[in-house]
């Protein structure tokens, strides 16, 4: 496990003290437990099986194409049928 060096303002460590007292936490754990629910809403391209299989699926129709170059994707893809 890490351990990092954090500077935080003097009224915002009494208030998290506060609050880890009043949940029976150590201050690393509540800030673990922040930092990890914050984390989690960030969800980017391809966090649900639906997203990663529409990707896969771009990703095949653009196979090959010069960079950049969608219309020769698609017209690849259109002369492929």
């Amino acid at each position: 496990m890490g351990k990092v060096l954090v500077s935080v303002d003097d009224g915002l460590l009494k208030r998290i003290d506060r609050a880890v007292k009043s949940r029976g936490l150590t201050r690393s754990a509540y800030l673990s437990q922040l930092a990890e629910s914050d984390l989690s809403r960030d969800r980017g391209p391809g966090q649900t099986p639906t997203a990663r299989a529409a990707l896969r699926k771009l990703d095949r129709l653009v196979a090959g194409a010069p960079a950049g170059d969608s219309t020769a994707a698609v017209r690849a893809a259109r002369d492929a049928r």
